[in-house]
């Protein structure tokens, strides 16, 4: 099943943080992004301020959807988006997945 198409799910402190070797086997899934230490991230570039608060907002909706919630850093024409999961202090499946949801998100506006 495709990333973008999954949901995710609930994590415990409990749960390991994903290995290395694994975060670098996901990434793979989600172009564009980049590993970092304990975080993947990605910088989206927009023509104005407006275009990059409002992929921002959109970017919100999803992320209170699937109960992930990203750190997001906006300037003028640009978010940059920081993915971990703080419970596992490291990656999950949820931040791959939802990397993909917004990497979705902006192919949609690319093509339509």
């Amino acid at each position: 099943m495709d990333l973008a198409e999954k949901k995710c799910e609930a994590c415990s402190e409990s749960q390991a943080a994903m290995s290395h070797e694994k975060a670098e086997e996901m990434l793979t899934q989600i172009p564009g992004w980049e590993l970092k230490d304990n975080v993947i991230e990605r910088t989206f570039k927009f023509p104005n301020f407006v275009e990059a608060m409002r992929f921002a907002n959109r970017i919100t909706l999803l992320a209170e959807q699937e109960n992930h919630h990203p750190d997001l850093h906006i300037s003028w024409g640009k978010v940059r988006v920081e993915l971990t999961t703080h419970k596992v202090k490291g990656l999950s499946d949820n931040d791959f997945i939802l990397a993909a949801k917004i990497s979705t998100i902006i192919n949609n506006a690319s093509t339509g």
